[in-house]
């Protein structure tokens, strides 16, 4: 009998078409990404470190790969909106990281919206530090489980209080570890789906805290790997910074513990990298710069990638890359489509860590930009042009000692004008102060910023007006220079007040709150909040004055407030039009020295 070719033909379409099938229902891959806050590339003894031992981040180095040259921006909120978009931050909106100027413009889409959109359960805990108002919040740009705060930096580290999906809570413990608790709380949950996980942790950053199992192992041991400035190095901050990153890897351990449990390890990939260089002058590989500065310091991250069975353990790669990279990077493993159409500056980088040796060797040299206040440093994979254009060999002088721009001036002629053209670009230009005599020089795109602070939302009520978002007049104050975790003081008469530049969605009545504190000697003073034609009165009773909370720092604020525990003040209903306006607080009768100290308005819509 002759075979029957038209029905093999058949017979292998079909066969075809089921491997096809099969394939594409393989299981998406769960998503884990830790960023810490403010700990440097020196900060980990897979780089070397000997003053401390972090074992669990360091094996996400031997399970997975490591990048050499991984670069984020000089200060926080900046790498968080290049994380979550793709793009560099000044495109974004995100200019500062206080007052407004954290904020992630809403025409972005995020990688929260892209997982989110692919089926994938989304939550992310701890620091946002891009927006706290709907729709700024991460409830809105595509995390549907939220835990932590939404501000540059905390003042409580221990039993501190949180935000849980827009409402507030009590954390319970060192923040730390209580944020990731809930995040494995949400991996659980979400086990038999693919999840996106973001662990945003607020440590090292200051107030240096940290609980004492962790102090004890540092408080009187010697700094034998000392800071490349070591004249400013202060040890009690360098020995409690490191001290919180051993904190981090032992929740690191706990993480990764609870994924081998679930059996979902082989599955999910694992990320760490850090917002910015370290927090103070320590040791960091003899590099130039810290926090706050575009050299190599401020800006080179460690960053640890790990997908069993995927990622071959122990693999280096020595191509740079950065924050900007993750998104298109994780929606290519994923195989999920991005959301949104705004140009990305973000590369691809699975290539590299699949191994594929055509695209290493094809792989063409970039240039990427750190921004801060102006300033911006450019990096190609040889060279670095900083921030007044002197150009240094990075493979011959890794600490930026020597200028070669004489020695390669075609090279720092074309960086130059890179630099100068993306500049243009993004807004990165520095304008001098507006008026005669008024602060200081500002960006291109902080000038440009003009959007007031959102309230009244339907599908998110509550709108939190901190004191960082407003203004003082007269003699109000911040509580301290930091405004992120400020409060108002010294309001002593009715010449002083406090505004909110605010814009109303939804016209209606709302729930009036005040967060305050008042002397038992200063209570009964009468304030008003108003906005537009709409007001309302109150007493600023009882009388609540509890101490500052001076016992969990191991090393003494710096320019950051004590914090103390505020009480709800509830004046009643207002009635808010739709639209923009002046809210202003003030006192029309003073019964004491002081009116009260105000941490935040809030403002809830009533349905």
């Amino acid at each position: 009998m002759k075979p029957d070719f038209k029905r093999l033909s058949h017979l292998a379409v079909c066969v075809l078409l089921a491997a096809t099938l099969t394939a594409s229902a393989a299981p998406k891959p769960n998503v884990v990404v830790i960023l810490a806050d403010d700990s440097g590339w020196g900060d980990y003894s897979f780089n070397g470190n000997t003053n401390l031992r972090t074992p669990q981040i360091d094996s996400l180095a031997r399970a997975g790969a490591m990048f050499d040259r991984f670069y984020v921006c000089p200060v926080c909120s900046p790498t968080r909106a290049e994380f979550l978009t793709g793009r560099y931050h000044l495109r974004g909106g995100v200019y500062n990281v206080t007052t407004g100027g954290e904020r992630l413009n809403l025409n972005e889409k995020t990688i929260g919206d892209t997982f989110k959109a692919a089926g994938y359960a989304t939550g992310a805990f701890g620091k946002w530090h891009n927006g706290s108002q709907w729709p700024y919040h991460p409830n809105a740009r595509g995390f549907d489980e939220y835990y932590g705060f939404t501000s540059g930096h905390w003042g409580e580290y221990f039993d501190p209080p949180l935000e849980h999906n827009g409402k507030f809570v009590r954390g319970k413990g060192y923040i730390t570890d209580d944020l990731t608790n809930h995040a494995m709380t949400f991996i659980e949950k979400n086990k038999v789906r693919p999840f996106f996980c973001y662990l945003p942790l607020n440590t090292p950053h200051s107030p240096f805290c940290v609980p004492d199992e962790y102090w004890n192992r540092f408080k009187d041991k010697p700094v034998t790997m000392r800071g490349k400035d070591g004249a400013d190095e202060d040890l009690p901050v360098t020995r409690c910074a490191l001290a919180m990153v051993e904190n981090i890897d032992w929740n690191v351990g706990r993480l990764l513990r609870r994924l081998d449990t679930l059996k979902l390890a082989d599955n999910t990939i694992v990320i760490y990298f850090s917002d910015n260089g370290p927090n103070s002058w320590r040791w960091n590989g003899g590099m130039k710069g810290r926090k706050g500065n575009t050299d190599e310091g401020g800006v080179r991250s460690p960053f640890l990638i790990r997908w069993p069975g995927k990622i071959k353990p122990g693999t280096t790669v020595q191509q740079i890359a950065g924050a900007i990279d993750l998104l298109p990077t994780l929606a290519s493993m994923a195989d999920v489509l991005r959301v949104g159409d705004r140009p990305l500056d973000g590369k691809d980088l699975s290539p590299l860590l699949f191994g594929d040796a055509t695209a290493v060797r094809d792989w063409s040299d970039r240039t990427i930009f750190s921004h801060w206040g102006g300033n911006v440093s450019a990096r190609s994979q040889r060279y670095r042009l900083d921030n007044t254009g002197t150009l240094f060999d990075m493979v011959t002088d890794p600490g930026q000692q020597t200028d070669i721009a004489q020695q390669q001036p075609e090279v720092a002629v074309k960086m130059r004008q890179v630099v100068a053209d993306w500049r243009k670009e993004v807004g990165a230009k520095v304008l001098p102060a507006k008026g005669k005599g008024k602060g200081k020089a500002k960006t291109a795109a902080q000038q440009m910023d003009d959007r007031p602070f959102t309230v009244g939302y339907a599908e998110f009520p509550m709108t939190p007006l901190p004191a960082r978002d407003g203004v003082p007049h007269g003699d109000v104050k911040r509580s301290a220079g930091a405004p992120n975790c400020s409060y108002f003081v010294n309001w002593t008469s009715p010449n002083d007040s406090m505004t909110w530049d605010i814009e109303v969605h939804t016209a209606g009545n709302y729930e009036v709150a005040i967060h305050y504190t008042c002397p038992s000697a200063d209570a009964g003073s009468t304030i008003e909040l108003s906005s537009k034609d709409s007001k309302v009165t109150g007493k600023v009773a009882p009388a609540w004055d509890p101490p500052l909370i001076t016992d969990q720092d191991r090393v003494p604020r710096k320019g950051e407030s004590y914090l103390k525990e505020f009480r709800r003040l509830n004046l009643g209903k207002m009635r808010l039009e739709q639209g923009r306006g002046l809210l202003t607080l003030r006192a029309l009768k003073v019964a004491g020295k002081t009116v009260m100290d105000v941490r935040m308005v809030q403002l809830t819509l009533i349905k």
